[in-house]
């Protein structure tokens, strides 16, 4: 899950998708022991003209808190999910199914990889949570909003996480909360967490006459 480090525009964004995939194929291509890796990605940004634009691929999800509801943003890539679509699984029993984890679309560096890119409208008030199949699959929608809209942002993805883990989520728990505010100042360094500060830190690095790289 991810934020941009400012103001993009989607076409911008469907490149800088494309150049990520191909870093993570160039990745395995260096290191055999990656061989087979893939991820889910869902990402929250802004563009120039003040619309939000989601990219999204696989598992994980966006849920948006507008005045009290929450809203699912994001259609999962999964082999459940086709199930539920064509009626056979109905969406009660699909958290229970032997092949929930099963996804039918990732980054893994294919040329034919692809990703979902949606404009939505950034309205001030909203909250957004990013989330991974390590909260949904344990955690109903309606503990999802109560902990969703209690304290700042800060507070409810550490409670999100706290109460997954409490669950006994045996999958990659993850959230990220995130509020739609007017006039707010960016900060544009980016932050790596878990596995990915270890790999990636290296891109925030300062480069040459003090500017840092990308």
């Amino acid at each position: 899950m991810a934020g941009a480090r400012g103001p993009i525009d989607v076409e911008q964004l469907a490149t800088l998708m494309r150049i990520a995939n191909w870093d993570l194929r160039a990745l395995v291509e260096r290191d055999p022991a990656l061989d087979g890796m893939a991820t889910t990605f869902t990402g929250l940004f802004l563009s120039p003209a003040g619309v939000l634009l989601l990219a999204h691929t696989g598992d994980s999800r966006a849920y948006l808190l507008r005045d009290g509801a929450m809203s699912r943003e994001t259609r999962d890539d999964s082999f459940v999910q086709l199930l539920i679509d064509s009626g056979i699984v109905g969406p009660a029993d699909a958290a229970f199914h032997p092949h929930r984890n099963v996804i039918t679309a990732s980054l893994r560096g294919g040329e034919d990889d692809r990703i979902a890119l949606t404009e939505l409208p950034a309205r001030p008030g909203d909250r957004w949570l990013l989330c991974s199949d390590g909260v949904t699959d344990y955690l109903p929608d309606q503990e999802l909003i109560d902990v969703l809209a209690a304290g700042g942002p800060q507070t409810a993805a550490d409670a999100i996480v706290r109460l997954a883990l409490t669950a006994g989520s045996r999958d990659n728990v993850t959230a990220v909360v995130c509020d739609v505010v007017a006039d707010a100042a960016w900060d544009d360094r980016p932050i790596f967490s878990g596995s990915a500060g270890d790999r990636f830190t290296e891109s925030v690095d300062e480069a040459p006459g003090g500017r840092e790289s990308a």
